[in-house]
């Protein structure tokens, strides 16, 4: 009698050798990119951008967090309270790792151009926001074990500026703020992709971020840290992609520009179809 598990080990190890192959032609791509490219990085004004937030944070920390702690009125809490499920990362971050598994399980050396461009397009997003929001989130995390502030719950307690380093208990995980620094991150990412709405994904962004403020789970200047954070490392990343060729291209002035090809049009076939078959290797059988 045969196993009942027989028939599905020839798939399984098909599944094994097209990841295998797709995932070392990616980072094959990418690593050669490093080598081949000159190492040109657009030029942010990181310093501006760091003291900015810095000092934002400071006034906030003076002037703004003991007094957050506070009765807000109950309809505006209960508006902040259904925005600020939006600053959780796997809102972002499950859609795109999905994405990259299917792709990892796609002979792309079988698809015709028309399909080949779409996909690497949306392979290319959804790579770019696992790590712009990914990376930040996993950093924030870092630091809210290192400084270990306790939340504005605890504030009669312990007060605004209580911090116990090493704690690993969300009550003292306040600084800087997850939430806030998610949004950061997806708030840079609507930007780079849709610039003419830069002020209104600003905008956005920042009630979002304050919400963390108005449903008593962090002081103002664990927000303004976090979505600084989030924000400045996305753009980062867009940076490095951009020194990369994929997604982005560099800019002279201000932020990374979104690569023409990135949205499949007519007009952007010919441009990307023969890049794309030439940076894609064939899956081995």
């Amino acid at each position: 009698m045969k196993d009942a598990g027989a028939p599905s080990g020839p798939l399984v190890q098909r599944m094994l050798a097209r990841s295998w192959a797709n995932t070392a032609g990616t980072f094959a791509v990418i690593g050669r990119r490093f080598r081949q490219r000159p190492a040109r990085y657009d030029r942010i004004f990181w310093l501006s951008w760091t003291l900015g937030c810095s000092l934002l944070a400071g006034l906030a920390a003076i002037f703004l967090d003991r007094a957050s702690v506070c009765n807000w009125p109950p309809a505006f809490k209960a508006v902040a309270e259904m925005s600020t499920p939006l600053g959780l990362g796997e809102w972002y971050l499950w859609p795109a790792a999905g994405w990259l598994l299917v792709a990892n399980q796609i002979d792309w050396s079988r698809l015709g151009r028309k399909q080949l461009m779409a996909v690497y397009n949306r392979t290319s997003v959804a790579l770019f926001v696992l790590v712009a929001v990914g990376l930040p989130g996993l950093l924030t995390i870092v630091l809210k074990i290192l400084i270990g502030r306790a939340r504005p719950a605890l504030y009669d307690e312990y007060g605004a500026f209580s911090f116990h380093a090493f704690t690993v208990k969300a009550i003292f995980a306040s600084f800087p703020s997850g939430h806030a620094t998610t949004i950061g991150s997806v708030t840079a990412i609507l930007v780079l992709f849709f610039p003419r709405g830069k002020y209104a994904f600003l905008l956005l962004g920042l009630w979002f971020a304050s919400t963390r403020i108005f449903v008593g789970a962090h002081y103002p200047s664990d927000t303004i840290v976090g979505f600084g954070l989030g924000f400045g490392l996305a753009v980062l990343a867009a940076i490095v992609c951009a020194r990369l060729g994929f997604l982005f291209r560099s800019n002279p002035i201000g932020l990374p520009r979104l690569r023409r090809t990135v949205w499949c049009t007519p007009k952007a076939e010919r441009t990307l179809g023969l890049q794309v078959a030439h940076n894609q290797p064939a899956v081995q059988h």
